[in-house]
């Protein structure tokens, strides 16, 4: 039996804690997800108004994801995790207030708070998340990802559960705010100190070698790439509901159940990913599931049968699953600066996924839920197109960053590890 060290002990706690910092946005984002016909009706809001209250999450993403990169660079990732996670769990006390109120101007706080958490947090995450990667040589992404996708489940299921009761949504919501409450408190003290800090460079320098990321063309067809994929999941993670139940005529229970079905195909996709990955390579993966999502989508749009659409969703869960984990592990080693370049490409797939949804509104006000889905599908065709960006460099220093270490390779401590730009050794 192989004997665990000091530090394979701190890195399995480590991992652990990740999980459950991937797993707090999902539970919140779809115990908010499916009771958004029970909101819209408690606001008496028309879909171009949800659209705008939806705007709350899109301004306060943005605003979490442009400070994120520069306060990880400047403080490490432990404190913007935290400052991120709390943010998301005093979130769902706003809305579970707002609902409560009828008030439309506080539920677009709730979900500004959302945004500001989410965008600022989970960047910080994912920044922790490919440092993982890196210092123990695994396909580590999918997995954390994956836990996200298994709080949408456990959310969605619980929310199915409230709706077909008449469970009222605020009291719906502060249990979740309460559960995820407690787990933050077990969590938050495994996440090291230090990671992503840069202690020789300051903000400023760090501000303008991101400058110089934007002009790589490699690292700007992998963003284009989180960016297509992350809308594909951001549009059901918004609208599913609504689109079931408006566009193919659903009740609120069964739009609920289609929506845990998109996420329980989520989670089975992030939880097999690796499977795949190591057998086929990032860019095949990436592609394959591009064009899951993409024939799910047109399944979905064009079909007028309720049931073939709800059974496409599952073939769109499964491909928008794998996209944004593994472009932020192609980003993580296309080249020198780790921290920056995750930070990048989790930049453009974070607003894909909270600022593109709120346009899909206006334009399903216009047009109808179901051919706004048509700007999603585009994205998701492209994605097929240029998914080969994302393959691994062919060997080390053909992008200017080193190969992982061995799984079995020993983990230095974080104070070695972390080096004058606050990422990983070779």
């Amino acid at each position: 039996m192989r004997r665990h060290c000091p530090m394979d002990l701190a890195m399995r706690r480590r991992r652990r804690s990740l999980y459950v910092f991937f797993f707090i946005p999902g539970i919140a984002m779809s115990s908010w997800v499916t009771r958004t016909p029970d909101v819209r009706d408690r606001l008496d809001a028309s879909t171009a108004q949800m659209g705008l209250v939806l705007f709350g999450l899109s301004v306060g993403s943005m605003l979490g994801i442009l400070c994120s990169g520069r306060l990880v660079a400047r403080y490490g990732s432990r404190p913007v995790i935290g400052l991120g996670t709390s943010l998301v769990i005093a979130s769902t006390a706003v809305i579970a207030a707002g609902s409560y109120l009828s008030s439309a101007a506080v539920v677009t706080a709730g979900l500004f708070t959302f945004g500001a958490g989410t965008g600022s947090g989970e960047v910080a995450v994912n920044i922790d998340g490919a440092d993982v990667e890196r210092a123990t040589g695994t396909t580590v992404l999918p997995v954390l990802h994956g836990f996200f996708s298994l709080g949408t489940v456990i959310g969605a299921v619980a929310g199915i559960a409230a709706t077909a009761g008449g469970f009222p949504t605020h009291w719906h919501l502060a249990v979740t705010t309460l559960v995820s409450a407690v787990a933050f408190g077990f969590a938050f003290r495994a996440v090291p100190a230090g990671v992503g800090r840069r202690e020789n460079r300051s903000t400023r320098s760090a501000g303008h070698s991101s400058g110089r990321l934007w002009r790589e063309s490699k690292l700007l067809l992998i963003g284009a790439v989180v960016l297509a994929m992350a809308l594909a999941e951001g549009a059901a993670n918004d609208w599913l509901p609504l689109l079931m139940v408006d566009g193919h005529g659903l009740d609120p229970a069964l739009g609920s159940l289609v929506y845990a079905g998109f996420a329980a195909a989520m989670a089975l996709g992030r939880f097999g990913g690796g499977f795949f990955v190591e057998r086929y390579g990032r860019g095949t993966v990436v592609r394959a599931s591009a064009l899951s999502a993409s024939l799910g989508l047109i399944l979905v749009i064009f079909s007028d049968s309720a049931v073939l659409a709800g059974t496409a969703v599952l073939l769109w869960g499964l491909g928008a699953s794998l996209g944004f984990p593994l472009t932020l592990s192609a980003a993580g080693d296309s080249g020198p600066d780790q921290t920056a370049r995750v930070s990048l490409v989790a930049t453009v797939g974070y607003v894909a996924f909270l600022v593109g949804p709120p346009g899909l509104g206006f334009l399903g006000d216009h047009f109808g839920l179901r051919t706004a889905m048509i700007a999603v599908l585009a994205c998701t065709i492209v994605a097929v197109v240029i998914a080969p960006a994302v393959n691994a460099p062919r060997a080390a220093g053909t992008s200017g960053s080193p190969l992982p270490a061995p799984a079995d390779a020993a983990v230095p401590a974080e104070s070695e590890r972390t080096g004058p730009q606050g990422q990983s050794g070779g």
